[in-house]
């Protein structure tokens, strides 16, 4: 388990989960005299509490900062031994120090606060105004083992936290292999069938053409023949990649104004051939995989320009923003991230009619329009199945008053 800066707000809300901490404080100050006590989370640069009891108006409260160099729960965190203090006054090692000098107390007791596997939390700690008897096996018992139920807790926080991603991801590729296995089943049963079926009709046409010697005729049957052999393949093939194409790949920082230059380079000659005119708004950088991006932005552009339309030219416009998770909760059916970006892909081209939009995203669906028909229909598989490992969604809409919009949520998270 490994804590970093970007994570401390989230610890801090960890141990105010513990449902016991505020009790702890209570009997450890109690029993031990002291007017004040916390949970602190420490790091090398940061001394935060998390939780606190104040008797003695200290002035902290949860959510409050220290300068860590004036802390002595930074030594601890480089020690990472207990400290106990009875009376600063006639303490060898303190009488000088400039905490206690600092902040007035003159008896002082801090426990590390260890995680499973041995990573330093922070320390529960009690201050008092007055000397008091701290250095003994029953408060440092006593101290100890409460700094042991508390990293029960945090563990236990973080084991449940865990374990709810996993089933997440769980119900999450449950659903994708729910709607995968719908997809296969209706390609074996209609797409698949298609391309076989000219096969057996050709070859009993061909097999009828040699018996009656017309070899015409059985020329043009084994071109068909062939055409439809080639055609099944390619399905085939197409297939496979799609199964194959996972997420178990590497995420980076990616500038997505260069991700898109790159596939306007690919595509240069037909943005050159159909004068297509390319509106592009600044793009952020994203952690992604670079070449599923590529291809989901190349599989977009790419289809805008194909269904442009003969008689029209294209025109293509990307815009993005940043949505806040409130702002678009109900088109996500597992929210990951509490902001997303949004990008849409705007085309003036023929569109796609409502009846399509829900089914737009399977392998092998083709848009009927029969003058436009290109491939075999999985590009836009390809951009779900993309988006999809990324965490996000992707959508298709009428784009008014021509064309369509894709619209796309990633997550912007680590």
């Amino acid at each position: 388990m490994i804590y970093s800066e970007d994570k401390l707000p989230t610890d801090v809300e960890k141990v105010n989960q513990i449902p016991i901490v505020g009790t702890v404080l209570e009997v450890i100050c109690r029993s031990a005299g002291m007017g004040f006590a916390a949970v602190a989370r420490v790091t090398k640069d940061r001394w935060i509490a998390c939780s606190v009891l104040d008797d003695i108006d200290f002035g902290l409260e949860p959510g409050s900062e220290l300068v860590i160099g004036t802390t002595i729960c930074n030594e601890i965190r480089s020690h990472k031994q207990t400290v106990v203090i009875d009376h600063v006054d006639q303490d060898e090692r303190f009488c000088k120090h400039p905490t206690p000098l600092k902040h007035g107390f003159q008896s002082y007791i801090s426990i590390p606060i260890f995680l499973k596997g041995g990573e330093f939390f922070g320390t529960l700690c009690a201050i008092g105004l007055k000397p008091a008897k701290l250095n003994n096996p029953e408060t440092i018992g006593m101290f100890k083992l409460f700094a042991e139920l508390l990293s029960f807790h945090l563990n236990n926080i973080d084991f449940l936290e865990r374990s709810n991603e996993m089933i997440r991801n769980l119900n999450r590729q449950l659903s994708d292999s729910v709607g995968e296995n719908r997809q296969y089943k209706h390609i074996s049963s209609h797409n698949l069938q298609e391309p076989l079926r000219k096969l057996r009709v050709f070859s009993d046409m061909l097999v009828v053409a040699t018996e009656t010697n017309e070899m015409a005729r059985a020329r043009q049957l084994s071109l068909r023949i062939r055409t439809s052999a080639q055609r099944f393949s390619m399905m085939i093939k197409d297939l496979s990649d799609f199964s194959d194409h996972k997420d178990e790949f590497a995420f980076e920082y990616l500038d997505l104004n260069q991700v898109v230059a790159d596939v306007m380079a690919q595509l240069s000659v037909q943005i050159e051939h159909r004068n297509v005119t390319l509106e592009i708004e600044p793009l952020p950088s994203i952690r992604a995989v670079l070449s599923q991006m590529e291809q989901l932005f190349y599989q977009l552009i790419d289809n805008a320009i194909k269904f442009s339309g003969e008689n029209r030219y294209p025109v293509i416009r990307i815009t993005c923003q940043e949505l806040l998770l409130h702002e678009i909760e109900d088109l996500l059916p597992e929210p990951l991230a509490m902001a997303y970006l949004e990008i849409r892909i705007w085309d003036n081209g023929v569109g796609i009619e409502a009846s399509q939009l829900e089914k737009i995203f399977d392998i092998f669906s083709r848009l009927p329009y029969d003058n436009f028909q290109k491939g075999e229909g999985v590009g836009l598989a390809y951009c779900w199945k993309i988006v999809r490992n990324h965490r996000g969604v992707i959508k298709a809409g009428p784009n008014s008053p021509k064309g369509t919009v894709f619209t796309i949520l990633l997550p912007l998270t680590n």
